[in-house]
């Protein structure tokens, strides 16, 4: 058909219906069928033609124009699009380069192939401004609760119609076995919201913990007004989880709120989640404190925590440690998840065990290093010393403190400490430098010499292999494989260096070489100093 022949009216209301039917913008839609036009007119004038396509948005009329460019006399790479300075004097009286010719050119008729062509350019560019539109309306909605219909099921996993989009809910963020049929309301968390080439795709779950807590917050009006906070959740989907919570009105008990009366709030919760039963745990500062709260309904004896290590042990009575380790280990899992901590826990009478052996052992470290008779190894013990540096440079008025211990016996005892441990560091010293230690190392300040023997071992032997390791070979660390942390042991870890010190150890032994400017250290230290300072201001 030639342009000028329809009705150049169609043009707009075909436009306006599109987009009220994609809900896009029509100037989206004119500008789609201007593209069409072009690239049905070049091909009668010629793909290398710049033609371009002008639609009147009132009068619906298309007006078809050649543009030519002016550019460097060198630069012409299409002859059909580009012309010199003195090719474009005879049509502009001062050509500059990156001026334009425009000419009008008849419009052409759009034969079958034309406007078969013309229509999948329209439909291309409506099909992309309403992923954008998709998109820029969901990308917000990430880390809410959505309903939708379910449309269909491709792989186990479902497609839900949440109104002008779809989503995906994969089939391992379905809770447990639960199955949807076509037309079932669902809801569900919106976990992730991308702009993909085949459009935006929303991702939908229902094993996510914070699905749970946006549960709590629709139930619970004290969460959505933000005097009850959620402060952490744990699932196991379909099972179990816990939630721990803290109020900020002394006046409401954050546990019997989310429980509701007559448990009615907690059960709407469940209900949602299969029957997951909810465990609701009072939030406290005290690490100590919250994970007592976070193993019930097991009942706790003892908590030893470990900070260096990130690391908790729990004594519990000998009936109650099946339930708090829980079924296959669920307890204890959700909770240390709830905590963020590594627990361990023993029964009392399994600690009870470990303490003998552990006072056994220091017992006879002390008669056997200190010569000492049983007895008063014991006393040391009891009264808390564990290793022979403890009693070579604790302040002597500790040592007075034991029963028949004068200065001149404490004087003795610090003596024998110090004479041992200067072997000890002697004999080190003497298998490292035979492992071919060399200066650099042995006098680099904050190394013992035993630290210098195990580094020697694994083949660091100089300053310079020393400054090339990193702060976790040092210290150790935990790194997660296959979604299970695995616990890298480091070289200088049974010595209880931490990973600041290791890292510090490293930084200025790379100072020492020259391989880092200290003022550029410097620099970042006031940025960390300053960062903390937000972070505090921001908390207060």
């Amino acid at each position: 058909m030639a342009i000028t022949s329809a009705n150049q009216l169609e043009l707009l209301q075909t436009a306006e219906a599109v987009a009220r039917e994609k809900m896009i913008e029509p100037e989206l839609v004119i500008e789609a069928m201007e593209d069409s036009l072009a690239r049905a007119a070049k091909s009668r004038y010629g793909a290398e033609m710049d033609i371009r396509v002008s639609i009147d948005r009132k009068t619906g009329n298309a007006t078809f124009t050649r543009v030519r460019t002016v550019v460097e006399d060198d630069a012409v790479e299409n002859y059909q699009a580009e012309l010199t300075v003195e090719q474009a004097r005879p049509y502009l009286d001062d050509p500059k380069v990156g001026d334009e010719i425009i000419d009008q050119v008849p419009p052409v008729e759009l034969g079958r192939i034309a406007a078969q062509s013309a229509k999948q350019v329209i439909l291309q560019r409506v099909r992309e401004a309403e992923r954008d539109r998709q998109y820029e309306e969901f990308k917000d909605r990430a880390g809410t609760i959505i309903n939708g219909v379910v449309k269909r099921e491709e792989y186990g996993n479902i497609i839900v119609d949440v109104g002008r989009g779809e989503a995906i809910l994969r089939r391992n963020e379905k809770i447990g076995r639960e199955s949807y049929r076509p037309n079932d309301r669902i809801r569900a968390f919106v976990k992730d919201v991308r702009r993909e080439t085949r459009g935006p795709q929303i991702f939908l779950s229902r094993t996510d913990p914070q699905f749970m807590a946006e549960l709590f917050k629709m139930e619970v009006p004290e969460i959505y007004d933000g005097v009850i906070e959620i402060k952490a959740v744990a699932r196991d989907p379909g099972s179990r989880a816990k939630i721990a919570v803290i109020s900020y009105d002394g006046s409401i008990d954050p546990v019997g709120a989310c429980v509701g009366m007559r448990g009615s709030r907690v059960q709407a919760v469940v209900g949602e989640l299969q029957g997951e039963k909810i465990d609701i745990i009072p939030w406290n500062e005290d690490q100590a404190t919250f994970l007592v709260n976070a193993l019930q309904p097991a009942e706790v004896s003892k908590v030893v925590f470990d900070e260096e290590a990130n690391k908790i042990e729990v004594v519990v009575p000998d009936e109650q440690l099946s339930l708090a380790i829980g079924r296959r280990g669920q307890n204890v899992r959700l909770a240390s998840q709830l905590t963020g901590l590594d627990i361990d826990i023993l029964t009392d009478e399994e600690e009870s065990k470990r303490r003998q052996a552990e006072f056994n052992t220091r017992t006879a470290l002390f008669m056997e290093t200190l010569d000492l008779d049983e007895f008063f190894a014991q006393l040391l013990v009891a009264e808390g010393f564990t290793n022979l540096e403890e009693v070579a440079f604790v302040d002597t008025d500790e040592l007075l403190t034991i029963d028949g211990v004068d200065e001149s016996t404490a004087s003795e005892l610090q003596a024998r400490a110090r004479d041992v441990l200067e072997a000890k560091n002697k004999a080190a010293l003497d298998r490292a430098r035979e492992l071919g230690v060399e200066d650099s190392l042995v006098e680099f300040e904050g190394l013992t010499p035993q630290m210098i023997e195990a580094l020697a071992k694994d083949g660091i032997k100089t300053l310079e292999d020393f400054a090339t390791c990193a702060d976790w070979e040092l210290a150790g660390g935990w790194t997660t494989v296959n979604g299970a942390r695995v616990k890298d042991e480091g070289l200088l870890e049974p010595f209880d260096i931490s990973l600041e010190e290791a890292q510090g150890m490293v930084m200025t032994a790379r100072v020492l070489l020259g391989w880092v400017d200290p003022t550029e250290l410097e620099g970042d230290e006031v940025e960390a100093e300053e960062d903390d300072n937000d972070d505090e201001e921001a908390g207060a």
